[in-house]
């Protein structure tokens, strides 16, 4: 995927990123995925690891659109990001749930599943599912590499939006987006059903 077809903002961008595929090349081979559910984080947002300015931790964030920014939460799994702002302006979209459309065996493997549905359901399962952690912070995803985004195979489904998921501040925030109408977006399905579609 081209930089130059990435929206330059946050809420723009995870809404765009629906649909879109993650590719993922390891030795041990190739596993491919399409997204279905993401989350916003914008400039100014107190629940973004951008809030209180550039770290040597969230340096990523601050960087051109289009790379990935990964972090370590709750001391047992690894969150895979898209940056999504101009240079110097710290936001990001969380990347929360995909399906899975090859190299199951290898995600099957690392998940220790042979429940395909619950492969990539959810921030956690899926950067594990992909091998992703600290040593892809930075990467280019518009880019030639050991992960990279790809055109969507389809156009995304049925758009609904909520709450983002775990948050202690601006919690109302309705910068979830999510396909409606996928069994592989994380969280229960009332909490899909309690839902307005945007389209």
């Amino acid at each position: 995927m081209r930089r130059a077809e990435l929206p330059i903002d946050a809420r723009e961008l995870a809404r765009f990123l629906l649909g879109t595929t993650i590719v993922r090349d390891t030795p041990e081979g190739r596993a491919v995925a399409r997204i279905v559910e993401t989350e916003a984080y914008l400039p100014g947002d107190a629940a973004a690891h951008s809030f209180r300015g550039e770290t040597p931790r969230n340096r990523a964030l601050f960087g051109p659109r289009g790379h990935a920014y990964v972090y370590f939460i709750y001391g047992n799994h690894w969150c895979f990001n898209v940056t999504a702002e101009r240079v110097g302006v710290g936001a990001g979209v969380l990347v929360r749930a995909a399906e899975p459309l090859a190299g199951l065996e290898l995600m099957r493997a690392r998940r220790g599943t042979e429940r395909d549905r619950d492969l990539l359901r959810g921030p956690g399962r899926l950067a594990q599912a992909l091998a992703i952690d600290r040593a892809l912070d930075g990467l280019d995803l518009c880019a030639a590499g050991p992960l990279w985004l790809a055109a969507p195979l389809a156009p995304a489904r049925a758009i609904a939006t909520s709450r983002r998921i775990g948050l202690t501040k601006e919690v109302e925030r309705r910068l979830r987006f999510f396909e409606r109408d996928s069994v592989y977006v994380s969280g229960p399905a009332r909490r899909r059903a309690a839902v307005t579609a945007n389209d």
